[in-house]
């Protein structure tokens, strides 16, 4: 009814006569000189039909001309195929859009009366775009809307040159209804199947000192909010260990999941221990497989990149990338001794199976990332095989503890190139990755490329990159430093007496600098780690000395932090329109966190051709979770990131919509809880 409807009041020469006709029969009923105005209005309509009707004649005519200059060249089948051809078809002009011509066929598409001449096609379907075809393709880029129904639009442009000499370009669609398949397409990729693991990654720690009773309690009521959650999906929910859960579902249901903000998580988060630790779940979820083998193998990767970041959170992979959701909650240190001494066993045998041991951190050395460096040169060299820690001598924030190593004798060649580096390299050369994991960010991502014996010590938490073919990979997000996970390696594998009290500075000098002097990130371990470098000889003094700055580093870093303004729940964004060192932003970022009421900083400034933002917290903003957004990345406290090919606003609109985006998240789990 409402589409009869809306045929019938549509636009045409026919309502507009029939409107008029209804005005001059009307006049007739006031008076005798009423009659003699109707007689004239009728003249009047009578006048407009026949030159209306002298128009369309004209029109035709013209349109006529325009077929055949087109057509000149068919013979009368191809012409009459074309007229009558079984599906849409269009021609219009592609340097403004009218439409020159269109069948029957297109009129019914488009519940139409009259054919359009002169009339945007644009107007006709809105949303229908032409660019492509001033591209060269001859296929439309997706399906068009009209109505209720879908088309895939194939056309082209020809030349035509009329009698007169002028040439003209006209543009021929034809239009495919694939409603039907369109349909079919959608209830396809609907029911895909999608796999999840479920864990409950804190198992031990919240069932700890707990009776038989509270244990059954505790896991029955964490089953009950499983399948809870579950239920709504029509899917199939499996326990298969006992802290682990297989949850098969269709594609249709994981958007709802996405914008319910995976609130099982929070829901869970509720319960709580004898020991006062609230239960956590990591989810890991496989999509877009090619079978089911592969969608499991995704869902077991994400699980296992969610446990790296520190678990509490959702991951979710398909064939091209890792998605985040979740990760707000503070890490809790999970390590134990026996992981610690069982890493150190095996790189102790992978340094004595190598030729040579080539160790490489990520671009623009700190001073954790070149100190965790020196303590695998001191195992290396404890093992009799020779190390060389691989860096851009220019490029670097630790140029005093190198030219400090460098004195010595056992250090006087260690520092070299990458280019150098690949020329030493050889089948049976181990590299060892220190301070990230991440093969965007090494020192030479030409030498992890040409090295197939390799080992990653990172506390980072992971990103979607990351270094994939480790023989070794001891990654801990709850360390505070790759100084405190080499340190407690060298306490398996070197005697602390030949250790020299250069390398246990520069060892600490990491971990102070990560630690920001102890103040955040740190766990037991990490002072039993710097317990035990202070008795191989570490003197804080000297570590002191390391952190100095110039007059002008610092004139420049009062400067940043001048310029700071406070965005939103204790958020400090400063910005510098001129090159800062990288130290200095880093530093400056830190120092905002002095500030009363601020939780989380953000230091931005120009570094070559990209910016540059160093990014800390404090609180409960994970500032990691933040700049992942913008392409960058680190842990809960400490974050980077380097956005190429952008200007300064737009780095900080997408910086601040990265922050409110966050910070709703974070705010509706709050809710909930």
């Amino acid at each position: 009814m409402n589409n009869k409807l809306s045929r019938m009041f549509q636009p045409s020469m026919r309502l507009y006569f029939i409107v008029l006709i209804l005005f001059a029969v009307a006049t007739c009923f006031f008076g005798p000189k009423a009659k003699i105005l109707a007689i004239a209005e009728a003249v009047v309509i009578i006048l407009l039909a026949v030159f209306t009707r002298m128009s369309s004649t004209k029109r035709v005519d013209k349109l006529l001309d325009y077929i055949e200059s087109v057509t000149d060249s068919m013979d009368s089948a191809a012409k009459d195929t074309l007229v009558n051809f079984p599906m849409p078809v269009v021609i219009f002009n592609p340097s403004n859009d009218l439409i020159l011509w269109s069948n029957d066929r297109f009129l019914e598409a488009t519940n139409s009366r009259e054919h359009f001449f002169e009339v945007s096609i644009t107007d006709v379907v809105p949303g229908f775009s032409t660019k492509w075809l001033a591209e060269g393709k001859t296929e439309y880029p997706g399906f068009v809307d009209v109505g209720d129904k879908k088309f895939k639009v194939f056309g082209s442009i020809v030349r035509t040159e009329r009698e007169t000499g002028t040439r003209e370009f006209l543009a021929t669609t034809y239009w495919v209804d694939m409603t039907e398949y369109s349909d079919i397409y959608n209830e396809y990729m609907d029911s895909r199947p999608v796999a999840a693991i479920i864990m409950l990654d804190n198992y031990d720690e919240l069932l700890k000192n707990a009776t038989e009773k509270e244990k059954s309690t505790i896991l029955s009521t964490i089953d009950e909010k499983i399948n809870s959650w579950c239920s709504d999906s029509g899917g199939h929910l499996a326990k298969y260990d006992r802290d682990r859960y297989m949850f098969i579902f269709e594609e249709s249901c994981l958007q709802g999941f996405i914008d319910d903000k995976f609130s099982l998580l929070d829901s869970v988060r509720e319960i709580s221990g004898p020991s006062g630790v609230h239960a956590t779940l990591s989810i890991g979820i496989g999509r877009d497989g090619k079978s089911f083998e592969e969608t499991f193998r995704f869902a077991a990767l994400s699980l296992e990149m969610s446990l790296s970041r520190g678990g509490d959170q959702v991951v979710i992979k398909n064939r091209y990338n890792f998605e985040f959701y979740g990760g707000q909650s503070a890490e809790l240190e999970k390590r134990t001794k026996v992981k610690s001494r069982v890493m150190a066993n095996a790189f102790g045998e992978l340094v004595s199976d190598a030729s040579i041991v080539l160790i490489m951190g990520h671009k623009y050395a700190d001073l954790d990332s070149v100190g965790s460096a020196v303590g695998v040169c001191c195992i290396a060299h404890n093992r009799g095989k020779k190390a060389y820690i691989v860096i851009n001598a220019e490029k670097n924030s630790s140029k005093q503890l190198i030219s400090r190593m460098a004195l010595l004798p056992e250090y006087a060649d260690v520092f070299i190139s990458p280019q150098d580096a690949i020329l030493m390299a050889d089948s049976k050369t181990l590299l060892v990755v220190v301070d990230t994991n991440r093969p965007e960010q090494v020192e030479s991502d030409a030498l992890l490329l040409s090295c197939n014996r390799i080992a990653v010590i990172d506390h980072h938490r992971r990103a979607a990159t990351y270094i994939q073919n480790a023989g070794l990979n001891f990654h801990e997000p709850y360390a505070s430093s790759a100084s405190e996970l080499v340190t407690e390696m060298i306490q398996y594998l070197v005697d602390q007496s030949t250790m020299l009290r250069f390398e246990a500075e520069a060892l600490l000098a990491g971990i102070v600098l990560d630690t920001k002097s102890f103040s955040i990130r740190t766990g037991s371990r990490t002072f039993d780690a710097a317990a035990f470098l202070r008795r191989a000889g570490a003197d804080t003094t000297e570590v002191k000395k390391l952190l100095q700055s110039d007059l002008q580093s610092a004139l420049s870093r009062y400067s940043l932090i001048s310029s700071a303004t406070v965005y939103r729940e204790g958020i400090a964004i400063a910005v510098s329109d001129t090159p800062v060192d990288r130290i200095v932003v880093a530093q400056a970022a830190d120092e905002l966190l002095n500030i009363t009421g601020i939780q989380a900083s953000f230091v931005l400034s120009p570094d070559g051709d990209s910016i540059g933002i160093s990014a800390r917290s404090i609180g409960d903003i994970n500032v990691q979770v933040i700049l992942e957004k913008l392409g960058g990345g680190g842990n809960k406290s400490t974050a980077g990131a380097q956005i190429p090919n952008a200007t300064m606003d737009e780095v900080v609109e997408r910086l601040t919509a990265a922050i409110d985006s966050c910070l709703e998240y974070v705010r509706t789990d709050e809710q909930a809880i």
